[in-house]
């Protein structure tokens, strides 16, 4: 007697699950390319992970993609200049034939929406690599002027900062000491419309300030600015034509400050987490030019703030959002203009919310993506 036969179709497999986000890249990770698509950048363990719209305003997103990163590589940030690629920078640690522990700053960068982001290459540290100083570099920020070119800032082992930049043929410059003392990690960086970047540093002194005088110019050291900002707590953002104004957590009264151009400060509130980094646009809300301003708050969620640009002393309006969230939470205007709100949730799952048709500045449902 025959057998019965066997069944020659196998038993279906499960789908692998989508990775989840640890948290979030630092810098802007919420961006919008030059097709008027928005991308979401997230980490996961040693994966880059990437959610797409599928087209303009959404509302369908591609993701999340996952990308691996080169072994020893952390704290990634991103950097968006006007031509609207996106500058990868990130430090790896490893170790050198003889034992000692090195620090090395990389780089990669993705040129449009949805393709992939190109080979990991090392940039260098400002000492060789027999120096002492080697491993006592901090981790880089990156701003885009408005020739496209990338700048990136690390603070150096006697704590001042050094600035490193590309030529207009893709190779890097030398590394160039701005000066400096008694800087901490996170240094503010802006950009102006005309293409000039500013940059803020905390210090146990008062704050460091920099600033080109024209596009592509040497950096300028300008006055110091009397306050302890948190650090890593800054977004610098042009509130009127080619001048920044800083919004930054204050360590002593623990809520946001506003440093406007001519270097007067102006407590704003919104009670910010310890070292939570707030994200800022401008838009036209009823016909009035508005700063819109996200961050994490002391709760865990995000604290949404809206106020006429220029004009923090009439008033901020805060409201918290009611959804926990990992990291920094992030604010970018979609394909139709309208403010998109994104985070990241305690469970890795990427939401966002849509402002709302109408009058006014409301948010929609949320969406997980």
């Amino acid at each position: 007697m025959r057998g019965k036969a066997k069944n020659s179709q196998r038993a279906p497999q499960k789908a692998a699950p989508a990775p989840k986000a640890l948290a979030p890249l630092a810098g802007k990770w919420l961006t919008r390319g030059t097709d008027g698509r928005l991308s979401a950048f997230a980490l996961s363990g040693r994966q880059l992970l990437r959610w797409t719209e599928n087209r303009p305003g959404g509302p369908d997103w591609t993701g999340p993609e996952s990308f691996a990163l080169p072994a020893g590589l952390d704290r990634v940030t991103v950097a968006q200049g006007a031509n609207g690629y996106l500058h990868l920078l990130g430090r790896r640690t490893r170790k050198h034939s003889d034992d000692r522990t090195l620090h090395e700053l990389m780089y990669s960068v993705q040129y449009q929406s949805g393709r992939p982001p190109m080979e990991w290459r090392v940039i260098g540290n400002p000492y060789k690599h027999f120096d002492k100083r080697h491993p006592k570099i901090g981790f880089p920020t990156g701003a885009v002027d408005g020739a496209g070119i990338l700048h990136v800032f690390v603070r150096n082992a006697g704590r001042g900062l050094h600035l490193l930049t590309e030529d207009k043929g893709g190779k890097w410059n030398p590394w160039v000491d701005l000066r400096g003392s008694a800087l901490h990690e996170g240094v503010t960086v802006g950009v102006t419309s005309k293409g000039r970047i500013g940059v803020l540093a905390p210090s146990d002194k008062p704050a460091h300030h920099w600033q080109q005088a024209v596009r592509g110019g040497e950096f300028e050291r300008l006055e110091d600015v009397p306050v302890s900002m948190v650090p890593g707590s800054g977004v610098g953002l042009e509130t009127s034509e080619d001048q920044l104004t800083y919004y930054v957590s204050d360590a002593r009264s623990g809520g946001l400050m506003a440093i406007r151009p001519n270097g007067s400060v102006v407590p704003i509130g919104g009670a910010p987490d310890q070292g939570a980094a707030p994200c800022a646009l401008r838009t036209d809300v009823d016909g009035q030019d508005c700063t819109v301003i996200v961050h994490r708050g002391l709760g865990g969620s995000p604290v949404f703030g809206a106020f006429v640009t220029n004009a923090e002393e009439w008033g901020v309006e805060w409201a918290e959002i009611g959804q926990p969230c990992a990291g920094d939470p992030a604010v970018a205007l979609d394909g139709n203009d309208r403010i998109v709100l994104a985070l990241f949730g305690t469970d890795g799952v990427l939401r966002l919310s849509r402002q709302s048709a109408g009058e006014g500045l409301a948010l929609g449902a949320w969406q997980a993506v």
